[in-house]
């Protein structure tokens, strides 16, 4: 059964937590800047950044997306967060997290979406999905985040 996308709730937020944790994917600098968006949207409502939640049969909260237009701009967004749970992988979560994005960007007039990597191995996978669903590599930064580790930017106009 395909996952089942739907809005953040306060409740999704100790579930989302053990997503960003479930694997080495992220260290742990990474899962508090996940964690202050997750929280922003909480609070504040989802203006700045917009979080949908992936549900699978046997796993709630089995990933999530969070994503925001880019300030400045008219109508570009940044996919910020694609988070699924290390047990949910390989059920379709994450590019129906991204095919559902891009239908709700579709509908705001969106023209396009910005991703933002790293070349570590760990998002060898990320890396892969956005190939495969359209979004080329228009930018390279070497040795961004550290020695050996460079900012990939990926670009898809919808």
């Amino acid at each position: 059964m395909p996952p089942t996308i739907r809005a953040l709730r306060p409740d999704d937020r100790p579930y989302l937590l053990e997503a960003l944790r479930s694997d080495e994917t992220f260290n742990e600098e990474e899962v508090q800047v996940a964690l202050e968006l997750i929280d922003n949207a909480l609070e504040h409502g989802q203006h700045d950044y917009s979080v949908r939640v992936a549900d699978l049969e046997a796993r709630p909260a089995a990933g999530y997306i969070c994503f925001g237009r880019t300030p400045m701009t008219t109508a570009t967004y940044d996919l910020y967060w694609l988070v699924t749970h290390a047990r949910a992988r390989g059920h379709g979560v994450a590019s129906t997290l991204v095919r559902k994005m891009e239908e709700e960007l579709r509908r705001l007039r969106a023209r396009s979406i910005r991703v933002e990597t790293s070349l570590q191995e760990s998002y060898g996978a990320a890396r892969g999905l956005y190939e495969r669903l359209g979004y080329p590599i228009v930018a390279r930064f070497p040795d961004f985040y550290r020695a050996g580790d460079d900012l990939i930017v990926y670009y898809k106009r919808l």
